[in-house]
């Protein structure tokens, strides 16, 4: 039995061999750099040694056969030379499955970080406008003078904004029910982002405005 174990691990060892050299001479002067001599043969026996346990996973007794039959045992010979020669092709092509598989998954998480990211554009301004905001003693003077700065042009902006349909707002709709071009509506939106009273965001179907809290309380001071 034992001297059957030393001639089977004979035959995976010559068989992972060769099928190592079959590799590296038929692939190694195409791409030199990726196929090394060692590497081949390294993973031409290891290809070679798994023989027995596929044998063993699809329940076949070549192995008990090869004992008492030299036929039995070429044929194993066969198998481990054809599995240390598809070894290259195997690794291969899992090795493309696993990179296409990575790029892919890092293709899809850039999709979703993207996506988050205008979700969170567009949910940050909605949220601090619904959210009431106490307002320091100190803040008072401040939406004083800035309700008495604010122009007609200015003021309406920030009334539509606050009082129209959609919370964001595109620049062909203001200019329609503001009856303004969009050069003088871009310049008095300009004015309110600037001085924190209505803000942007741009997500998949461009840029919108929306009023801020502070723009909210320069309104009510306005009542």
């Amino acid at each position: 039995m034992a001297n059957h174990i030393f001639i089977l691990a004979t035959v995976m060892l010559l068989a992972g061999i060769f099928g190592g050299l079959v590799n590296y001479y038929m692939y190694g002067e195409n791409d030199p750099d990726a196929i090394s001599l060692p590497r081949c043969l390294v993973v031409g026996i290891g290809a070679a040694f798994l023989v027995p346990v596929i044998l063993d996973l699809v329940n076949s007794e070549l192995i008990l056969e090869t004992q008492g039959d030299p036929s039995r045992l070429l044929i194993f010979t066969g198998f481990c030379l054809i599995s240390a020669i598809a070894s290259r092709f195997f690794i291969t092509n899992m090795s493309d499955r696993i990179l296409d598989a990575a790029r892919h998954a890092k293709e899809q998480s850039e999709t979703v970080h993207h996506d988050l990211r205008i979700i969170k554009n567009e949910l940050l301004p909605l949220i601090d406008t619904e959210t009431e905001q106490e307002l320091e003693p100190e803040d008072e003077p401040e939406i004083m003078k800035m309700e008495e700065e604010l122009d007609v042009t200015s003021s309406n902006a920030l009334k539509m904004l606050a009082t129209g349909r959609y919370i964001f707002r595109s620049l062909p709709g203001l200019c329609r029910e503001s009856n303004n071009d969009e050069s003088t509506m871009l310049q008095t939106l300009a004015v309110l982002v600037t001085r924190s009273m209505a803000g942007k965001v741009s997500g998949k179907n461009g840029i919108r405005w929306h009023i801020t809290e502070k723009g909210r309380r320069v309104l009510e001071s306005q009542m």
